[in-house]
């Protein structure tokens, strides 16, 4: 076979197979005929007139993401960095405007994005662009719509998703924290420590409430006894004041005996002597006679104490004598 001929064939199968072409799903392709725009073909298998007709170029239909870095200061003079991402994607009615209007659709937006936030940031402080954060990326993706959509582009979203403040001021933030932290802790434990100390005082109230009453009680309980006590010895021809001694030297023998049971006691009562016990019965006795005798004087002194008289004087006018004529 002629080698001129194989060539030809070669030539002609290429040049045929070359006229057709596939588009990926979401992705468009800019056809031109001799440099001129000749249409815009979708997914699929596709053709095109060869020599004549060329792929211009794709766009991607997908929806893309852009994150944009910027540094700013805020009101209160704090350098940030935020972290912008924007979401974006190319509309499928509007291709044409896509590829042939804007080149490099990722500077455009950055400008924008670089451009509302260095407008929005400054006018607030710190503790707000963190709280506002929502507001800023509102205004951004406003902005971007106004101006992209010309281009044939419409944002999806944008968000400010990092705030970086200087290390310098992230680091006095963290301090304030944990200072209120430490605040909010010693409140805490100070209300704590005040309960407990309210708690406390109540319970030693009522214990000395208690006590008080139980020795009162203890006391009343050894009134009453002692009452029994006198009132026996009284049936048995003893009087009162001699009970009440017999009573004060029975105690006095029982705190004796209750001291010399406890092996670890210290106490020396001085002075002390075998015939102490007799020496107090006689002691008291002789005192409660000799109360008894000043009690008795001073009743009658009270009974023959004469009585004060009001004595009142009349003034009488001596008499005129009687003249004789």
């Amino acid at each position: 076979m002629n080698p001129t001929l194989i060539i030809i064939i070669v030539f002609g199968l290429f040049i045929f197979l070359s006229s057709f072409f596939t588009v990926k799903q979401q992705t468009a392709i800019i056809i031109e005929r001799f440099g001129k725009f000749l249409s815009i073909r979708q997914s699929g298998l596709q053709l095109k007139i060869p020599l004549i007709d060329r792929i211009a170029g794709r766009v991607n239909l997908k929806i893309q993401q852009l994150d944009v870095i910027i540094e700013t200061k805020t009101k209160d003079n704090v350098f940030v960095k935020l972290k912008v991402s924007v979401q974006f994607m190319v509309v499928k009615e509007t291709v044409y405007d896509a590829f042939y209007k804007l080149e490099y659709p990722h500077d455009q937006i950055t400008s924008y994005v670089f451009d509302v936030v260095r407008a929005e940031v400054p006018k607030l402080k710190l503790d707000d662009v963190f709280e506002r954060k929502d507001d800023i990326a509102i205004a951004v993706k406003r902005e971007l719509n106004e101006a992209m959509t010309t281009y044939g582009y419409t944002i999806i979203n944008t968000l400010v998703t990092d705030i970086d403040p200087d290390i310098q001021v992230k680091n006095a933030m963290n301090r304030i924290n944990a200072a209120d932290r430490e605040k909010t802790v010693a409140e805490f434990e100070a209300e704590a420590s005040r309960i407990r100390i309210v708690a406390k005082a109540k319970a030693e109230a009522e214990s000395k409430r208690l006590q008080g009453q139980g020795i009162a009680d203890q006391r009343r309980e050894i009134a009453r006894g002692l009452v029994e006590s006198v009132d026996v010895l009284n049936k048995v021809g003893i009087n009162s004041q001699e009970a009440s001694a017999l009573i004060v030297v029975t105690q006095h023998y029982d705190t004796l005996q209750a001291i010399g049971a406890d092996t670890n006691s210290n106490l020396i009562l001085l002075p002390n002597s075998p015939q102490a016990g007799s020496d107090m019965l006689n002691n008291m006795v002789a005192s409660f006679s000799a109360s008894n005798q000043v009690g008795e004087m001073m009743k009658k002194t009270k009974r023959t104490k004469p009585k004060t008289e009001n004595h009142s004087s009349e003034y009488q006018a001596p008499e005129e004598p009687e003249t004789g004529v």
